[in-house]
This record gives C-alpha cells, sequence and structure tokens, in this order.
C-alpha cells in the first residue's frame, strides 16, 4: 500500500463519527464585504471558534481516540507552536491519560498557558518547532509514551480532514477551499475528503514566503524542504513537510500559492475591523490568498480559518503596523522657532485637516538642537494615505521641514 493510499475517505468518515461528541461544527458563513473586494463569494469556515481555539483539536483527538488501552497507559507526547499542543492536551484530558507537550522557547504565551490549563506537562525547547520536535523525539524514546505528530499522521490526517466534510455538508455547490498549509495536515485531510466526495471542487493551498516548503515541494514535484522558516504565521512555520502529507498533497491538491507577511498582517487587521472575527497569523493566510494572492476565481469559495489563539500583543504590533501602512496613523518630527505661539500656529495646520492628534511631544533643548528651535514629534490619525500626505504637503507649504517617521 502507497502512502497516498494510507489515508481514504473511509478514514475521514470513522473520524468524523469519533469526533461528534468532542469537536464543534463550526460555521461557514458567507462574508459580503471580503465577497465584495474578491469579485466572487467569499465563505470563511470559522475554525477559530472551535474548541481551544483551532482546528488542531480534530487530528490530536482522532489520533488519541485509535490508541490501545497500553498505549494510554504510556500516554501521549507531542512537538507543536501552539494549536496542537492545545488539541493533543484536551484529547489526552477527555481521554483521562498523561500528555508531554514540547514547545519552541518563543511560543505565544496565550499557547503555553492554555495548553497548561489543559493539564498538559509543557517543555519549552528551541527556537522554532523543528527543534522542540527533536527534543519530542528524544523524550519519547526515553518515556515509552506515543507520538501525536502534529501533521504526518494518518489518524491526525484523517481528524483534519472532517473539515472538509462539514464545508460540502455547509455548502454543497461549493467551488473551490483554500486551506493555509504548513507541514500540510490540514490541506491533505480536507483534500482527500473533498477529492473523494466532489471531484470538481477545486482545492488550493496557501502559505508564507517565508517558509514555503509545500509550495516549493508541490511544483518541483518533489518532497522539498528549507533551511528556515521566517513568518509571522508561527502556527505554519515548518521547514520540513509531512512524508504522507506531500503525496496526499501531490495527488490531490490543485495548486499551492504563496502571500507575504504584510499581507497576512493585513489580512488579521481587515478580519478585527470588517468581521469582527479574530484570527491569528495561520488562520488569516488562506484568506490572505485570496484577497492578495493569485488564487484563480472559479466562483464560491471558502476560506479555512483555521485558528484564533493569537497574542494581545502581536496584536496591538499588527494594528499599529496595519494603519501605518494604510496612512491613517503617521508620525511627524519638526523644528520650531522657540518662541510663544509657534506650536499653537504648527497645530492650526493639522486642525484645519481635522486630523485627530493621538500623541505630542515638544522638547525645548536636547538632540543638538540649534539655538532658538525647539523639536516637536507628533502622532496622527488619519483617515487615509491621501489624507496624510495632504496634512505633509500643507505643513512643507507653511516652509516646516517635515521629518515622517
Amino acid at each position: 500500500m502507497s502512502e497516498v493510499d494510507m489515508v481514504t475517505i473511509k478514514d475521514v468518515e470513522a473520524a468524523a463519527k469519533r469526533l461528534l461528541s468532542v469537536v464543534h461544527k463550526t460555521p461557514l458563513e458567507l462574508n459580503h464585504t471580503f465577497s465584495e473586494i474578491a469579485g466572487h463569494d467569499v465563505y470563511l469556515k470559522l475554525e477559530n471558534l472551535q474548541r481551544t481555539g483551532s482546528f488542531k483539536v480534530r487530528g490530536a483527538t482522532n489520533c488519541i481516540m485509535t490508541l490501545s488501552p497500553e498505549q494510554k497507559k504510556r500516554g501521549v507526547i507531542a512537538a507543536s507552536a501552539g494549536n496542537h499542543a492545545q488539541g493533543v492536551a484536551l484529547g489526552a484530558a477527555a481521554a483521562g491519560i498523561k500528555s508531554t507537550i514540547v514547545m519552541p522557547e518563543a511560543a505565544p504565551l496565550a499557547k503555553v498557558m492554555a495548553t497548561r490549563s489543559y493539564g498538559a506537562e509543557v517543555v519549552l525547547a528551541g527556537s522554532g518547532f523543528d527543534e522542540a520536535y527533536a527534543e519530542a523525539v528524544k523524550i519519547q524514546q526515553k518515556t515509552g509514551a506515543t507520538f501525536v505528530h502534529p501533521y504526518d499522521d494518518v489518524s491526525v490526517i484523517a481528524g483534519q480532514g472532517t473539515i472538509g466534510l462539514e464545508i460540502l455538508e455547509q455548502c454543497p455547490d461549493i467551488q473551490a477551499i483554500v486551506v493555509p498549509a504548513g507541514g500540510g495536515g490540514l490541506l491533505a485531510g480536507i483534500a482527500t475528503a473533498v477529492k473523494a466526495r466532489a471531484p470538481q471542487v477545486k482545492v488550493y493551498g496557501v502559505q508564507s514566503s517565508g517558509a514555503p516548503a509545500l509550495y516549493l515541494s508541490k511544483h518541483a514535484n518533489k518532497w522539498v524542504d528549507t533551511p528556515e522558516a521566517n513568518t509571522i504565521a508561527d502556527g505554519i512555520a515548518v521547514r520540513q513537510p509531512g512524508k504522507i502529507t506531500f503525496d496526499l498533497i501531490n495527488k490531490y491538491v490543485d495548486d499551492i500559492f504563496v502571500v507575504k507577511d504584510e499581507d497576512i498582517a493585513a489580512t488579521i487587521l481587515l478580519m478585527i475591523e470588517r468581521a469582527k472575527l479574530i484570527a491569528e497569523g495561520a488562520g488569516a493566510i488562506s484568506l490572505a490568498g485570496i484577497l492578495h494572492g493569485n488564487i484563480p476565481n472559479v466562483g464560491k469559495t471558502a476560506a479555512v480559518i483555521s485558528g484564533g489563539n493569537i497574542d494581545v500583543n502581536t496584536i496591538s504590533r499588527l494594528i499599529e503596523n496595519g494603519l501605518v501602512k494604510a496612512g491613517r496613523r503617521v508620525k511627524l518630527i519638526t523644528q520650531l522657532t522657540d518662541r510663544p505661539g509657534e506650536l499653537l500656529k504648527f497645530i492650526t495646520h493639522i486642525k484645519e485637516h481635522k486630523a485627530n492628534i493621538v500623541f505630542i511631544h515638544h522638547e525645548l533643548a536636547g538632540r543638538n538642537l540649534p539655538i532658538g528651535q525647539t523639536m516637536v514629534e507628533i502622532d496622527l490619525e488619519t483617515k487615509n494615505q491621501a489624507h496624510a500626505e495632504a496634512i505633509v504637503a500643507t505643513l512643507r507649504r507653511a516652509g516646516y521641514r517635515i521629518e515622517i517617521k
């Protein structure tokens, strides 16, 4: 039996039955804003609303449910950037068995704390997933615990594939499904299920340009790893895709695309503002692929929003950066003559454009300022890039030397 044949629609259907009492059947919602931007109907499969905040609970729990009594006695171990960790921890807790999770040292604190809250023992090791995985293998060899792989495991892939069955049930005339891709478990599972039930439906994967191992593999028609994986989408920052997942993806997935991190960040911000939804980088990348990538317009398209476990500090930085890039937040620095009324005169020019002053710092000395000069640093809330440019142009026409930060 070849690796491609190791996961079948029967495996996915069996997983769906096992998971009925554990996972949520998450919503599939048509989003009018994103549909208008894309030029076709865009549906969001909201796995960010799943238990543990991610689709990972499906594959992890399905795998644990298939263990023998002897395997359960020895417990389970996993390596994860966060979401798989929580899925394994919850699945193990439900089965009443011990779980040990090895996470990268830089894993978001929210994911570490959530994993521990499900009763797992968390070990922090390495700078990324691959180093954490190596440490988990060492622990597994010592303890004899069953290793629950985050993506390259038949039962895990089958569990993730249940999302494909749900989408087809919720929207029988769906024409394309866009899926985040890291190691490939989610993409392989969904593609296996969808192509068995509705082979006419296109299945596309999306990766970050900073972690494109599966994209390179698919287009080279052979398994490829990369020397590094750098992306804000930490959940799919994988250097080595799975061997089982690659074979399935190579057979069933129509194509894989890449998007830039700045497009992922912009999509996260857009989802917060327009859809009132929180998605992590890996969760938003499918929608980013539709809005910013080269994914073909074949009609009704579902974007799998795979997770919403994003650190609040990361959200803050993304919002700030997003506002700056959109021209809705601008920082200006200039020098004024040191005499009464000059600061008010400067602000009056800004007031004419109805911009909101968020922060202002007026320094009378220091920074090697010339005698008789003061420095003003000001943060403005503006409508858009054109509004910000108009303010700067007005100030420069008035004789101010403006530096934009």
